[in-house]
């Protein structure tokens, strides 16, 4: 007997919709409590933002004062910016951020990694470097060029635990320069894009994103081992792992590194999808270690509402909400995420003085 049997109603067969996967975007049902927290709960250090035209055709922040505005309503004390490259090109950032808005902004240099391929590279990069600090860059940012696509004179990939980079970077703790360094985007970008992928809406739209190829790049392990090993092999500088580490998928491996080197630590920036859906194992890192762990959005150009979703994300223990808001498509994986509702004592070290003891700020 049929459903339709057992309760006398006529069968009614609703049509099916040729509906494509790609072109399904369900909507919650859920009725939950919202909470919205506009202030960060701790005056707050972002230690991980862009504000020059490294990654745009014109400044990131193109009005200045509207961006101070958003950050005393919000209670975003200083930013790092990461955009500060070397050179004329710091020192405009230098000019336009640091020295015009002391300890508001502080900006970071980058490393002409390219300049390897030539004979002389490790003195004119530690030259380079040195010129940097002296110009006033409080920090420096190495990216995922550096064992994705920097190469040699002889053609060879340059990892991050080449002895060439571990001699350069050597130089920036004798400077007092932490580095914030990205070695690796998500563990998914790096597997096959096929059905299993759990990053494939975002692949799909980007395919340049993905480094599956193992014939060019190296594995997403590979990566993480040259950066342990660069961290092992100068213990005289600091490093801030950007994006929890490169592995905010496995926070067990992030608890291991803290656990065995003193100094390293990691920025959240960018990865509220993967600590949304742990946000219980997020607490229990910065339970463990509290004094390691430090406040970045990756959110650029700043605006509220990413700001906002952070907020929530750290202070309340909301339920199964949106990480990307108004999206109709989540643009990093199908799925919601859950505060992580921290309490006072780790939200002050998070959200400030375990930056400002990196940065040495008052």
């Amino acid at each position: 007997m049929s459903l339709a049997d057992a309760l006398g109603v006529s069968p009614n067969v609703v049509p099916v919709p040729d509906l494509g996967l790609a072109d399904w975007a369900p909507r919650s049902q859920l009725r939950l409590e919202k909470t919205l927290v506009a202030r960060a709960g701790i005056p707050a250090v972002d230690v991980h933002n862009h504000l020059g035209r490294w990654l745009t055709d014109d400044w990131c922040a193109p009005d200045v004062g509207a961006l101070l505005a958003l950050m005393d309503e919000t209670n975003l004390m200083t930013m790092v910016n990461l955009d500060g490259l070397w050179g004329e090109r710091l020192e405009a950032n230098l000019e336009r951020y640091d020295r015009a808005h002391p300890e508001r902004f502080v900006t970071f240099c980058q490393i002409d990694w390219p300049l390897l391929a030539e004979s002389d590279g490790v003195r004119r990069l530690t030259g380079q470097l040195r010129e940097s600090a002296s110009r006033g860059a409080q920090g420096v940012k190495v990216w995922k060029n550096l064992g994705l696509a920097v190469r040699d004179a002889k053609g060879s990939l340059v990892l991050p635990d080449d002895s060439r980079v571990v001699e350069i970077l050597a130089v920036a703790g004798e400077l007092g320069l932490p580095v914030l360094i990205h070695v690796a985007d998500p563990v998914a970008f790096f597997e096959p894009l096929d059905a299993r992928n759990e990053r494939f809406d975002e692949l799909a739209g980007q395919p340049t994103w993905s480094f599956a190829d193992r014939s060019v790049y190296p594995s997403f392990f590979r990566l993480l081992e040259a950066l342990e090993s660069l961290v092992r092999a100068t213990p005289g500088t600091t490093y801030i792992g950007a994006h929890v580490g490169c592995v905010a998928e496995d926070l067990a491996h992030v608890s291991r590194l803290l656990r065995e080197l003193p100094n390293f630590v990691v920025d959240i920036a960018g990865r509220l999808a993967e600590l949304g859906r742990q946000p219980r194992r997020f607490r229990q890192l910065l339970t463990e270690f509290p004094d390691r762990v430090l406040f970045g959005t990756d959110v650029f150009p700043l605006e509220r509402g990413g700001l906002e979703t952070y907020f929530r994300f750290l202070e309340t223990g909301d339920e199964s909400f949106e990480y990307a808001p108004g999206a109709l498509v989540p643009p990093q994986g199908r799925w919601a995420i859950s505060g992580a509702d921290l309490p006072k004592e780790l939200l002050t070290a998070l959200y400030s003085s375990n930056a400002r003891r990196i940065l040495g700020l008052s």
